[in-house]
């Protein structure tokens, strides 16, 4: 787990993105400390005028005297990312940032694993541990072993979700894939089964599975997907190298074989689905080549959602006492792939505009804004939702009509209250 530092420069736009990028780190346990103790410093940036970009710049630079690793986000990471690249940092999207800190670890759920309503979305946590003993990772100090509630105990938890209004249960865990081995069955696909059996109009979300549990399992998971429309053709499968002896080295469960193995059952059986995936650049055994394996398995394979981590030594890990590599070979290796990111991501959403999707509506956004999902758990912004009469929970059909690097922009074609009306006349 991390200590991270955030600042917040610029408007109240910013400000609520920092607010997320907390609640977010909180819940995976993570925790705000000062400055002079942060593994991690954030740097939420502002670009209304140039003395402002020149402020934050000279700041950033101090930042990254002082911390082991410094993200910047913000109005002026993505508007002029470019003018940061004198400096050791990763310039990244606000969403982007807390899987960033967490250096390619398990979430930590909370203590006591309950679940929580937050607007419209349940967040349910099915167990806390995980099966695995990654050579980074800090979380399994804190989480253990794979403890897994019974499936009903689970089942009984999301419907009072959904009974307390949840439009959205997102299914959490270090690692979901592995639910049930402590009681000698994977129990994965029964559960999302019984969760989506519960009447009552909302979808399912579920989170992240490594590829070394999942698979074994895949098949019969991929036929719950199908098999309910109620689940999101959604899966976060973190290979987090294309190298097999970088793998190795990382103490990873799986190799790359499997993960193409699962990917391609997917790929089989579901017309429309997302992938999303994670890679640690940089890792201290890692080659050019290593390197170079894991960018060739990523234009391949192309994912819809990519997490690109620069490593980062975590105390009492066994990858803290190997030799490192370079500050600078991490940052080159981690702008090359994230370039290749934006690229394929930016193609999966391209190619959507003029498309029509059915979209739930999960949380508003930035001004009169809402951010929506489809049936496939990409993120469809709909402008000027007030004058749409839209808002979070809220089904309905929409057009894309334009596409940024990871979101599309989208229109409504029906709204709650067209539907309403087409309903009373027939």
């Amino acid at each position: 787990m991390a200590r991270y530092h955030i600042e917040t420069y610029g408007c109240t736009s910013n400000r609520g993105e920092s607010r997320e990028i907390e609640r977010r780190l909180r819940d995976a346990g993570h925790h705000r400390t000062d400055l002079a103790e942060a593994d991690v410093a954030i740097l939420n940036t502002c670009t209304v005028v140039e003395k402002t970009e020149r402020n934050m710049l000279r700041r950033a630079e101090e930042l990254e005297a002082e911390v082991a690793d410094l993200i910047v986000t913000g109005c002026m990471a993505l508007a002029q990312g470019e003018e940061f690249a004198d400096i050791d940092a990763q310039v990244l999207h606000w969403e982007e940032v807390p899987t960033a800190v967490t250096n390619g670890e398990c979430p930590t759920t909370t203590p006591d694993a309950e679940p929580i309503l937050d607007g419209e979305i349940g967040i349910l946590p099915i167990a806390r541990g995980c099966m695995s003993n990654c050579s980074y990772c800090i979380t399994k100090f804190a989480t253990g072993r794979i403890d897994s509630p019974p499936v009903e105990a689970n089942v009984e938890k999301a419907r009072a979700l959904v009974h307390a209004g949840a439009s959205e249960i997102r299914v959490t865990g270090q690692d979901t894939g592995v639910y049930g081995w402590d009681e000698g069955e994977r129990k994965l696909p029964e559960l999302l089964d019984r969760i989506c059996a519960i009447d009552g109009d909302f979808r399912v979300r579920l989170g992240m599975a490594n590829p070394g549990g999942i698979h074994g399992i895949h098949e019969e998971l991929v036929e719950v997907f199908a098999d309910n429309e109620k689940l999101y053709n959604f899966i976060h499968l973190p290979v987090q190298s294309g190298s097999d002896d970088v793998l190795e080295e990382m103490r990873r469960q799986h190799r790359v074989g499997k993960f193409r193995e699962i990917v391609e059952t997917f790929d089989d059986r579901l017309d429309h689905w997302t992938l999303s995936t994670d890679f640690i650049v940089g890792f201290p055994t890692e080659t050019d080549a290593d390197h170079e394996q894991s960018m060739e398995l990523l234009r391949e394979v192309r994912p819809e959602k990519i997490n690109v981590t620069r490593f980062s030594k975590r105390p009492g890990t066994d990858a803290a006492d190997m030799k490192g590599l370079g500050g600078q070979t991490k940052k080159d290796r981690s702008k090359a792939m994230s370039e290749l990111k934006m690229d394929v991501v930016g193609e999966a959403y391209g190619s959507m505009v003029g498309e029509r999707h059915e979209v739930l509506v999960v949380e508003e956004g930035t001004g009169d804004s809402v951010k929506c999902r489809d049936g496939a758990y990409r993120q469809l912004i709909v402008q000027h939702a007030g004058e749409h009469g839209v808002e979070p929970g809220d089904f309905l059909t929409v057009e894309v009509t334009g596409a940024q690097s990871v979101y599309a922009f989208a229109t409504p074609v029906s709204t709650p209250e067209s539907d309403e009306d087409l309903a009373i006349a027939d």
